[in-house]
């Protein structure tokens, strides 16, 4: 069993022989060996092994993530999958340990870093908070942030459902078919067609560096992802 080309690709769209997120200071190289299908499910697997990056430069850690977006060869190509309102729903299992960053979430066709919708952030050392975000630029350019952090039972224990309805007006966070939270100043609600990314990220000046008990290598696994586009 293989992914399907057609929709899913294995980085972002600065894909040059693997990617990373160098505004995160992550220390992770993603790489499409560290992404598989097996047993029904997708496997994004980070591991502690040297490799050589961008530029030159060393990372610690490979990891696995997959986007509805690009590669870099493929520019000026539109994304894979890209909608615009709608719902996305994505059944997880993500791992437990520091340094390990799971997330759900979707970024502009412009290829710019705003608005981002992230459905799900977890991180491993803090795994019964759920963190929900939305980072946009109102008229003026200037950049925001807003968010909830949602007290959980341990998601790392067992499967869970993320999803999120995206609409002119609004946007809903669910946990497990539940409200978390939701954002609707509809005047700063993205109205922009976006695409779809989950990763394992490791490190970086959110999730902290791995400590000796954090455990590789490290797997977040996908059931499903499914998204409704809005008619019209």
């Amino acid at each position: 069993m293989s992914l399907n080309q057609e929709k899913w690709t294995t980085c972002y769209w600065w894909n040059k022989d693997g990617c990373t997120n160098l505004g995160n200071e992550e220390l992770q190289w993603y790489r499409p060996e560290n992404v598989s299908l097996d047993g029904g499910l997708l496997r994004l697997q980070a591991r502690p092994e040297k490799v050589i990056g961008f530029e030159g430069r060393a990372f610690e850690y490979t990891s696995g993530m997959v986007t509805t977006g690009r590669d870099y060869e493929e520019l000026p190509r539109s994304s894979r999958v890209r909608f615009r309102y709608g719902h996305v729903e994505v059944r997880a299992k993500i791992p437990a340990g520091k340094g390990l960053w799971s997330a759900i979430w979707l970024l502009p066709e412009t290829r710019e870093s705003r608005p981002e919708i992230d459905v799900m952030e977890a991180l491993g050392d803090s795994p019964t908070t759920l963190r929900v975000h939305y980072h946009y630029r109102d008229q003026a350019g200037e950049k925001h942030s807003v968010g909830e952090k949602v007290k959980t039972s341990d998601l790392t224990q067992d499967w869970h459902v993320y999803s999120l309805t995206w609409d002119q007006d609004r946007i809903i966070w669910y946990l497990d078919g539940k409200e978390v939270w939701r954002y609707s100043e509809a005047g700063s609600i993205s109205s922009e067609d976006m695409y779809l990314l989950l990763n394992l990220a490791v490190g970086g000046e959110w999730a902290g560096s791995p400590s000796d008990g954090t455990k590789f290598p490290a797997e977040y696994l996908i059931d499903y992802v499914r998204i409704w586009q809005r008619d019209g």
